[in-house]
C-alpha cells in the first residue's frame, strides 16, 4: 500500500514574511536603514499613535520617488490594506487612504490592477458607507463636528475619489465593478448633491473631483446611465448635474461632460422609461461653447488648480463638444435616410456592379512607369475651373456670416437640434481656436482639441445620404460651414507646408470630410490638390501617430481618401485626370505601396469611375487607358490581400479581400459599359 503525502500547507514560506534584501546602490540602502525602516517599525507598532505619526510621515514622502519604491519594496501596499485602514484611529486611516491615492497617481496602471486584485474596492465600500454616514447624519450633522474630524473625513473622502478614478482608468473590469457597486456610486452622488453648511466646509471642495470620477464612470456606460436617470436614490444627483449645467466655470463644464455621457449612452436604447426628463447635447452646447470661447493666446496653465482653472475646464469643454461630434452621428441616425451604407472613412465598394469573369494577370511595370510620367507632365498647366473657385473677402466674410449666424436659414433642421446649436453656437469658435498660430504649448492644445471637434462634426455630417432629397436642408444647412472650414482653416494650414505630421493629419482628415459633403462645391484653391500629393510623397508609409494600431488613420490613406473626393463628378476633366492617374499609379505600385494606401486608392477609383456618365469617365478613364493598367493590378492586388495576417489585422485583410472582389466586378462592368466611339475605334 502505497504511503499517503504529507500535506505541506504549513511549511510553505509566507511571501510577505520574507526578508527583503536591502538595495544594492548604497545610497538607497543608508535611506533604508536611516529611515524608511523605523517608519515602517512605527506603522507596525503596537502603540496607537507612534502608528499615527508614522502613517501621517509616510503620506509626507511617499511622493519622493526613491522613498516610494523604497517604500513598495517594504510591502508598504501589504501593510496599509490589512493594518492602517483597519486602524481604530481615524487620522491613521486618513493617511493610509492617502498613501493608496499617491502611490495610484505615481505608479503605472498595473499598480491599480494589483490593488484591485487584492480586494480594495471592499475596503473603498466599507469607507464609502462611513463617509455618508458622517456626512448625511441628522444627528450629528457635519458642520457640528470637530474640526479635526471634519479634516479627517473629507481628507478620507477626497482620497477615496482619486484613488477610485485611477481605478477606473486602469482596467474595464475595474470601471465596471466600480459602477455596479452601490455604495461606492452612492458616495459620489452624495459629494456631489452635498450642500455646503458653511463657509469653511471641506466636502464642498471635493464635488468638482467627484464629477470628474463620475464623468469618467459614465462614459459609454448604458447601465450605469440607466440606473442614475431611473433610480430615486441617484435622481437627486442628475438634477444636481442639470442646476450646475449653465454655469462656465470648471463645475459647470463637468456637468455637462457627465450629462452627455449619459445621453450619449442612451441614444441607442430601446424601450427607455428614466424617471427624469434628460437633457440632450443641444441643451449643453451653449455653456461648452462659452467656456471655450474664453481662451486667449498666452493665456497662463497656471491660472487657478484643478478643475477651477480655466485652462482645464476649456481643453475639456473642446473634448465634449469633439464627443458630441462623434455622437452627432447616432444622434441624426433617427432620421429618415441619414445615412449611406458606406463604412466610416473608406470608399465606395463598387456594390451593385455587374459580376464577370477575371482578366488574366498581366504585368504593369512599364505601364506604372508611363504612368508616373504622364503625371509629372500634368505639372504645368492647372484646370480652367479652379480660377472660378477662388473667392474674394467679400465672398469669405458672407459665407462667415452665415456660419456665425448672419442670416442663415437653418430652421429647415429644428428636427436635428444638436446639429443646429453646433452650427449656429459651437463651429464659428472652434473655427477660430483651429485658426490659431500656437506659440506656447496651452495653444497648440487648444487647436488640436478644437481640430478634433471640427473633425468629429465634418464627418458626422459627411455620413449623411445628401443624394436623398429629404436631406436637402440638412446640406443647404452645412455647405456654407463647410465652405468656412475649408477656407479658413483648411487652406490656410495647407499652405504653411506644415512639419508637424499630427496636424497636418488632422487638417487632411477634416478636408476628407468636408469634400465628402460638398463635392464639386469644395473652394479649391489652384493647385491646393498638390498639397495633398505633396504631403503623401512626403509621409509615405508613416504609421498613424494617434492610432499606430490601425493603418486607416494614417496620414497617407487620409490624403488618398481626400484627393478621391476632390475628382469626383462635377470635377474638371483636368483635376480628374491629373488626381485619376495619381490614385491609378498607386495601385500600379504595389507591393510597393502600403496596404491601407492601396485599398483606399482602389475604392476612390471606383467611386470616381464607376458610372459611364461622368463627363471626365471617357475623356480620362479610357483615353489615358486605365482599364489596362489596372487589369494589370489584379495578381498584385490579390497578393497584396494574402500578404495581410488576418489575426493581427483582421479589418486591414477583409477590407483587402473586399477590393479584389470589387476590382474583378468593377473591370467586368467598365468592358461591357465601354463609351461606343472607343468600341468602333478598336474594331476598326
Amino acid at each position: 500500500m502505497g504511503k499517503s503525502k504529507k500535506s505541506r500547507a504549513g511549511h510553505r514560506s509566507d511571501p510577505v514574511a520574507k526578508t527583503v534584501k536591502p538595495p544594492s546602490d548604497p545610497e538607497l540602502a543608508a535611506l533604508r536603514e536611516s529611515k524608511i525602516l523605523p517608519i515602517i517599525n512605527n506603522l507596525k507598532s503596537a502603540d496607537p499613535k507612534s502608528r499615527s505619526t508614522a502613517a501621517s510621515v509616510i503620506s509626507s514622502i511617499i511622493q519622493d520617488t526613491k522613498c516610494r519604491k523604497l517604500l513598495l519594496r517594504e510591502q508598504i501596499v501589504y501593510t496599509v490594506l490589512t493594518q492602517t485602514l483597519t486602524d481604530a484611529a481615524l487620522e491613521s486611516r486618513a493617511a493610509g487612504w492617502g498613501i493608496l491615492q499617491v502611490l495610484a497617481q505615481e505608479e503605472e496602471a498595473d499598480f491599480c490592477v494589483h490593488l484591485y486584485r487584492q480586494d480594495v474596492l471592499t475596503a473603498i465600500e466599507f469607507a464609502s458607507k462611513l463617509i455618508q454616514d458622517k456626512v448625511l447624519s441628522k444627528e450629528a450633522p457635519f458642520a457640528k463636528l470637530p474640526k479635526a474630524e471634519k479634516g479627517f473625513i473629507s481628507s478620507i473622502a477626497a482620497s477615496l475619489v482619486s484613488l477610485l478614478m485611477a481605478l477606473a482608468e486602469a482596467e474595464e473590469e475595474i470601471l465596471e465593478s466600480i459602477s455596479n457597486n452601490n455604495p461606492i456610486t452612492s458616495l459620489l452622488f452624495s459629494l456631489i448633491t452635498y450642500t455646503s453648511q458653511d463657509d469653511e466646509d471641506p466636502i464642498s471642495a471635493i464635488r468638482g473631483d467627484a464629477m470628474a470620477c463620475l464623468m469618467v464612470l459614465t462614459e459609454d456606460n448604458t447601465n450605469l446611465a440607466k440606473y442614475i436617470t431611473s433610480t430615486p436614490g441617484s435622481i437627486a444627483c442628475y438634477e444636481t448635474l442639470v442646476s450646475l449645467k449653465d454655469e462656465v466655470s470648471g463645475d459647470g463644464v463637468l456637468a455637462c461632460t457627465v450629462l452627455h455621457n449619459i445621453y450619449a449612452s442612451l441614444l441607442e436604447v430601446k424601450n427607455l422609461s428614466p424617471k427624469i426628463d434628460v437633457a440632450d447635447d443641444a441643451d449643453l452646447i451653449s455653456t461648452l461653447t462659452k467656456a471655450m470661447a474664453g481662451f486667449v493666446p498666452g493665456q497662463s496653465e497656471a491660472n487657478g488648480s484643478g478643475w477651477s482653472s480655466p485652462s482645464e475646464f476649456q481643453q475639456l469643454a473642446l473634448e465634449t463638444i469633439a464627443s458630441i461630434g462623434t455622437s452627432l452621428g447616432v444622434e441624426m441616425g433617427g432620421s429618415a435616410q441619414l445615412f449611406t451604407k458606406k463604412e466610416f472613412g473608406s470608399g465606395a465598394a463598387a456594390a451593385g456592379k455587374e459580376s464577370g469573369d477575371e482578366k488574366d494577370d498581366e504585368d504593369m511595370d512599364e505601364a506604372g512607369d508611363d504612368i508616373g510620367d504622364d503625371i509629372e507632365g500634368e505639372d504645368g498647366d492647372e484646370e480652367e475651373g479652379d480660377d472660378d473657385d477662388e473667392m474674394n473677402e467679400d465672398e469669405i466674410e458672407a459665407d462667415m456670416d452665415i456660419v456665425t449666424g448672419v442670416d442663415h436659414d437653418d430652421d429647415n433642421i429644428d428636427d436635428l437640434p444638436t446639429l443646429k446649436s453646433l452650427i449656429q453656437i459651437a463651429i464659428p469658435e472652434l473655427i477660430r481656436l483651429a485658426s490659431l498660430q500656437p506659440t506656447d504649448d496651452l495653444s497648440l492644445k487648444i487647436q488640436g482639441h478644437a481640430l478634433s471637434a471640427l473633425n468629429n462634426i465634418a464627418w458626422s455630417v459627411s455620413l449623411i445620404d445628401f443624394s436623398e432629397d429629404s436631406n436637402n436642408d440638412v446640406l443647404g444647412a452645412w455647405t456654407p460651414v463647410a465652405r468656412a472650414l475649408w477656407q479658413q482653416v483648411v487652406s490656410p494650414i495647407l499652405a504653411s507646408d506644415t512639419a508637424d505630421v499630427d496636424l497636418a493629419t488632422q487638417v487632411t482628415s477634416i478636408a476628407w470630410a468636408v469634400a465628402r459633403a460638398l463635392h464639386g462645391e469644395t473652394p479649391l484653391q489652384p493647385n491646393e490638390h498638390r498639397k495633398f500629393v505633396s504631403l503623401y510623397q512626403a509621409t509615405k508609409g508613416a504609421p498613424a501617430l494617434q492610432d499606430p494600431e490601425d493603418p486607416f488613420q494614417a496620414l497617407g490613406v487620409k490624403c488618398v481618401g481626400v484627393l478621391g473626393q476632390l475628382a469626383l463628378n462635377p470635377a474638371p476633366v483636368d483635376l480628374n485626370r491629373e488626381i485619376g492617374t495619381f490614385l491609378v499609379t498607386l495601385v500600379a505600385g504595389l507591393p510597393g505601396t502600403p496596404t491601407a494606401d492601396a485599398v483606399e486608392a482602389f475604392n476612390q477609383i471606383f467611386d470616381i469611375y464607376g458610372n459611364e456618365e461622368y463627363a471626365y469617365d471617357a475623356e480620362v478613364f479610357w483615353k489615358s487607358d486605365f482599364l489596362k493598367h489596372l487589369e494589370g493590378t489584379m495578381s498584385k492586388a490579390k497578393a497584396m490581400a494574402k500578404s495581410v495576417n488576418k489575426s493581427q489585422q483582421p479589418e486591414l485583410r477583409d477590407r483587402a479581400d473586399e477590393v479584389v472582389m470589387n476590382l474583378t466586378r468593377f473591370l467586368s462592368y467598365k468592358k461591357k459599359h465601354k463609351p461606343v466611339q472607343m468600341t468602333v475605334r478598336e474594331r476598326s
